[in-house]
């Protein structure tokens, strides 16, 4: 049985985990304003790359530093997709902390980092392409709403692709950054 300590300390940042996390939301903000592509048929819908960041820092350091770097694409908004601040601000925050969280509880479970990292970010990437299906279904109705959809789900798995083999590669050159797993 935890106490409440112990609960606090579990999810407080350390200076270098509040530095990283930082660091990976300006990254994610520049990656998805340089990376951005419109999609015309929709209302502001924007396809980038912006999820493999996200997805890079939640599966090295965990679910916090997963959230504010998930968050860090709101920033991003700011200059391409305003309609889409608060809904990506929340989304993928959420996305982020799910990423985090579902590696750390699967490499306890499946001795491959690989496919616990899979899974981890099908998992998140599922919850991104939901949220935005739901709000964008109230903003402006189902049609745009299903235009958006292959859309998220083509950048969620070319974060995956991007990512696993950035986390295998940076793992190589830190492997002192197994401990966060």
């Amino acid at each position: 049985m935890q106490t409440k300590t112990n609960t606090k300390r579990r999810y407080r940042l350390s200076t270098f985990q509040m530095a990283i996390a930082t660091i990976f939301a300006a990254l994610v903000a520049t990656v998805t304003v340089v990376t951005t592509i419109p999609i015309p048929a929709t209302s502001g819908g924007i396809f980038n790359l912006g999820e493999a960041i996200i997805y890079v820092a939640a599966l090295l350091f965990g679910p916090i530093v997963g959230l504010i770097a998930g968050a860090g694409a709101a920033i991003a908004d700011i200059v391409v997709a305003p309609a889409y601040i608060s809904t990506t601000f929340v989304i993928k925050a959420i996305e982020g902390f799910l990423v985090g969280y579902l590696i750390k509880r699967l490499n306890k479970k499946i001795k491959s980092l690989t496919l616990c990292a899979s899974i981890a970010i099908l998992v998140g990437g599922l919850e991104m392409v939901g949220g935005y299906f739901i709000y964008e279904t109230y903003m402006w109705g189902y049609p745009v709403a299903l235009v958006n959809v292959p859309f998220n789900i083509i950048q969620m798995l070319l974060g995956l692709i991007i990512a696993v083999p950035v986390i295998h590669a940076v793992l190589r050159v830190f492997p002192q950054l197994k401990n966060y797993l």
